[in-house]
């Protein structure tokens, strides 16, 4: 998940049981759970629902109830960014909330599909928002949150919040989709443009630099909102900044920087050396403990991403996930995933609240998995590692002016859930003439296992960018301690490029401009001229990993590549996936994701495949489900993805339920 320029790629972009729910499982859950209040359903985001009319039994008869098409497709033309569709819809009150690329929010009736009302906010779909044009969906807060006796007692009783690209906070009434007058400026609130407010000069950059794709976060009568930045362009980028504000007045409560401010300085001292960067930003999905008044947030990478010379030590808060304090934004704990970030290996995915079995207790722990393919277990009140994690040395860097962090944190348990190296000698074709290809590439690379640092002749990074865990992240189911992740098995190619030769460089790639640095940037993933990963398949896995031992208990191939770029018969299974997966009370674990156009239902205690349905075209978010009328709906939305032209784009959300 990048927010910076490609260039495509010449062969196409390649991309028991109640004692184990958590509190904040039990209180987000409407009787019977037939809501889904929130992206990931409960306050933790455990993804899991407690519904089980689709059973192991039963979901083999699903089928299609009905289709909602949004409308809002870009291909990227008239000067436009591409679009994708990555919503999740919410349901509360009897209705179904949802998102499209353009920042529509839809309100529909959740047994028919049938639109109640529609509000557009008008974004400029012609700015560079680095990730396209995307939005993964809305929250909710409502007065009964505060004792109020009802939902409908005067407008904005209930409210839908929605962060758009061009970087405001929005607040609709969810009777009528009406902006909330009473919140910030008619209804809204200008994320760059706030009195008072100077932190790190938001409103200074360019439209699109600073711009909002997840959902925000809903505590107490706070709504908080991270912040995506282009964080691969140049050196002094807007700062990564997670801000609260009041749920009725839009009023600004607190913010907090996940790097400090910073200048360059030329006292050698390290005691007195500063830095200079930028981002680190909050733009994955955040969570909440409200029992604690803690919010969870998952940071990404300084900027820019694959020279750290400006920005000398281990960059903190960036790269970690970090627990504040909800009421005042200060810093509980932080627990850094990757030192001196040089790979993009952001926090991408969101962290997810359980209750594990751990040394004869029940213990509330926080899980954040890693571009890396790591998980790491935590206290939830500490930040400690459940399971021992150790600081390892890595390879050093040899570009001047690098100093690379010595050491990782490499977690002991669970094991990683994707490869983390390869060898020249392991390269991977369909053909023997594109195995050779792939054996040639990566001889010529850089390669000391993963954290092998960016050089001038070029490094494999593997995982990749899009390789481990991405944005789509994992669902839990709490009766198994089972925690089902997809993770792609996608290596790449880094190589930094001297300021003075930028210019004529005309490799095809992406390129980053790494703006005030000696360095530009350019990566690919490791293709061969079929078009598919040089990495041996499976490419994109399913796994379950059991939480309590520490072990994985299942891991299978998800999906197939077998016509992606070209019909490649004969492959084995496995895609990269870009959409995450719910488990539900049925046994099930739902999931599509993949670059073929098919939704599947696994078991959850085995991983076999029960049922699989084509959708209109791949679906690159993570479903949902709710109960209307007595029925449990299953919901995705099937959009093809922004930055994979050989998937097509789709504007279809399906709802599929038992005839």
């Amino acid at each position: 998940m990048k927010r910076a320029h490609w260039r495509p790629h010449p062969y196409g972009v390649l991309l028991a049981i109640p004692l184990l729910l958590s509190a904040s499982a039990l209180i987000a859950q409407s009787p019977a759970g037939a809501d889904w209040p929130s992206y990931g359903n409960d306050p933790g985001g455990t993804r899991y629902s407690l519904l089980k009319q689709i059973s192991r039994d039963t979901v083999s008869q699903l089928k299609v109830a009905w289709t909602f098409h949004t409308g809002d497709i870009s291909e990227g033309n008239n000067g436009q960014r591409r679009s994708g569709f990555e919503t999740t819809p919410i349901l509360v009150d009897g209705t179904l909330y949802l998102t499209t690329p353009f920042n529509r929010v839809i309100a529909l009736d959740p047994a028919t599909g049938k639109q109640r009302w529609a509000y557009d906010p008008q974004v400029d779909r012609t700015l560079d928002y680095g990730d396209g044009l995307i939005n993964r969906g809305v929250a909710t807060w409502s007065e009964t949150l505060r004792g109020s006796s009802s939902s409908n007692q005067h407008p904005c009783s209930r409210t839908i919040f929605e962060a758009t690209l061009d970087a405001r906070l929005l607040a609709l009434d969810a009777a009528t989709g009406k902006l909330c007058a009473g919140f910030g400026n008619k209804g809204q609130v200008d994320l760059r443009d706030i009195p008072g407010y100077t932190h790190r000069n938001l409103g200074e950059h360019p439209l699109g630099w600073y711009h909002m794709t997840s959902p925000p976060a809903i505590i107490d009568d706070l709504v908080v909102v991270g912040s995506a930045i282009d964080d691969n362009n140049r050196i002094d980028m807007p700062a990564g900044v997670v801000r609260a504000f009041d749920a009725r007045t839009g009023q600004l409560r607190w913010s907090w920087d996940p790097i400090p401010l910073n200048a360059p300085s030329t006292d050698p001292s390290p005691e007195s050396r500063k830095w200079i960067s930028g981002a680190a930003n909050a733009w994955s999905v955040m969570v909440v403990d409200p029992k604690r008044d803690l919010i969870f947030i998952p940071t990404g990478s300084a900027s820019p991403d694959y020279y750290g010379g400006l920005r000398p030590g281990d960059n903190k808060w960036a790269n970690s996930v970090v627990a504040l304090h909800a009421k005042t934004g200060k810093l509980a704990w932080g627990f850094q995933l990757v030192h001196h970030d040089l790979w993009d290996y952001d926090s991408a995915s969101p962290p997810l609240l359980a209750t594990i079995p751990h040394d004869g207790r029940q213990v509330d722990v926080v899980v954040q998995g890693n571009k890396t393919g790591f998980l790491y277990v935590l206290n939830r009140d500490t930040g400690v590692p459940i399971f021992p994690v150790e600081e390892r040395p890595v390879p050093k860097s040899d570009i001047p002016g690098e100093l690379a962090s010595p050491t990782q944190p490499f977690p002991t348990a669970p094991p990683a859930v994707t490869p983390q190296a390869m060898t020249a000698d392991q390269a991977w074709g369909p053909t023997p003439a594109d195995q050779d290809f792939c054996k040639k590439e990566i001889a010529k690379l850089r390669n000391d296992g993963i954290f092998t640092p960016p050089s001038i002749q070029g490094t494999l990074a593997d995982p990749g960018n899009l390789g481990g865990m991405t944005w789509s992240g994992y669902a839990l189911d709490p009766t198994q301690n089972l925690l089902y992740v997809n993770a792609n098995n996608l290596p790449g190619r880094v190589r930094l490029i001297p300021r003075d030769k930028v210019a004529s460089d005309n490799e095809d790639g992406e390129y980053g401009a790494q703006r005030g640095t000696p360095y530009g940037m350019l990566r690919r993933f490791l293709q061969s001229p079929s078009d598919l990963p040089c990495s041996a398949p499976p490419w994109g896995t399913l796994t379950a990993v059991d939480l309590a031992a520490g072990k994985i208990r299942w891991q299978i191939p998800l999906g197939s590549m077998e016509n992606f770029g070209g019909q490649h018969k004969g492959v084995p299974p496995g895609s990269i996936a870009l959409g995450g997966p719910i488990a539900t009370a049925g046994g099930l674990v739902f999931i599509a994701g993949a670059t073929d156009p098919h939704f599947r239902a696994f078991d959850s205690t085995t991983g076999k495949l029960l049922w699989e349905a084509e959708l209109p075209t791949s679906g690159n978010a993570t479903p949902m489900t709710y109960e209307s009328g007595g029925k449990q709906y299953l919901v995705i939305a099937a959009g093809g993805h922004q930055r994979i032209p050989e998937e097509p784009l789709g504007d279809s959300l399906v709802a599929f339920t038992l005839p």
